[in-house]
């Protein structure tokens, strides 16, 4: 499912997943946050997607991806590396993960 923007041109999803962690798991979360990264990546309908660590409060990280349509975001929440590490994820954080999709208007 390609989505229109109003001029009529199809669009990109993008992601924004933000994610508050304790600092003593920091190296742990980004060990597996490097691990979806790099096996999302070569996912066919991934454009990018990047891991960011806040410069001001280093226990806030914010993944940025963009995806080409919405089957391709079903196919990755779908995927084996997906459902093994968010899940690990997840459970290092302090709260839930703040998520985001955002379309170009």
């Amino acid at each position: 499912m390609l989505i229109e923007n109003i001029k009529g041109g199809f669009i990109m999803i993008k992601i924004v997943a933000k994610n508050v962690i304790e600092i003593e798991d920091k190296e742990t979360y980004i060990r597996l946050a490097k691990e979806l990264i790099e096996k999302s990546r070569e996912e066919s309908g991934c454009i990018s997607y990047s891991l960011f660590e806040d410069m001001n409060d280093e226990s806030v990280f914010t993944f940025i991806e963009e995806w080409k349509d919405q089957e391709a975001i079903d196919i990755h929440n779908n995927s084996e590396h997906f459902k093994r590490i968010f899940p690990l994820l997840d459970n290092l954080s302090t709260g839930s993960f703040e998520v985001n999709l955002y379309k170009e208007v």
